[in-house]
């Protein structure tokens, strides 16, 4: 897939304002300093499309941008960030569930790992609840430049032998690097696949 436009379209505080529109769209959803900003930066070739920040955590809304006219890839707040506080946690939580589980133009989560930790509790956790809410969803493992390539080859294996344990079937992955744009046609083409299925 080529993208030739991405632009800002909304930041909604609640689901009741995300745009009032049929296109599909696709949310992208990590831990707090997964790198979403840089991948969606990458995947859509515009380096200041979503706003990369030092301090993590700082998405609080749910930030829609238009990409070709078609579809809609949707930026959501990151969760598991400590240093937020127990009300804003909750608000933020019941935003993302709220969007998740409500929006019938969401075709598809991507759930976003850093590829450089052992399987984090909480994003097992996550991942669990998106298959017992039967929610289509998809893995980006994050920052593959940051081990080589045989290790965070090593570290998929490892990710995907772990959710064995309790799922039959496993969800699809990718495995993507925003320095070095690794994954970038894989999970278009992955998005462009969806979508020409919606059409039909």
């Amino acid at each position: 897939m080529d993208i030739n436009k991405s632009e800002f379209s909304i930041s909604s505080a609640t689901l009741q304002q995300c745009p009032n529109d049929t296109k599909p769209e696709y949310a992208f959803i990590g831990r707090s300093n997964v790198g979403k900003s840089s991948l969606i930066n990458m995947l859509t070739n515009h380096k200041g499309l979503a706003k990369t920040s030092a301090t993590p955590g700082k998405t609080l809304l749910i930030n829609h941008f238009i990409i070709n006219n078609e579809w809609y890839l949707v930026d959501l707040p990151g969760y598991g960030y400590a240093k937020r506080s127990k009300t804003m946690q909750q608000k933020l939580e019941r935003l993302i569930n709220a969007y998740i589980l409500n929006r019938e133009q969401l075709v598809n989560v991507f759930a976003l790992i850093d590829v450089r930790l052992e399987p984090q509790k909480k994003d097992l956790e996550f991942i669990e609840w998106l298959g017992e809410s039967s929610i289509p969803f998809s893995i980006i493992f994050t920052k593959a430049d940051k081990l080589g390539a045989v290790k965070a080859k090593q570290n998929v294996g490892s990710y995907m032998e772990k959710l064995k344990e309790t799922w039959e079937e496993l969800p699809p992955y990718f495995l993507t690097s925003s320095e070095k744009r690794t994954g970038r046609e894989e999970v278009l083409d992955y998005i462009e696949k969806i979508n020409k299925e919606l059409k039909k």
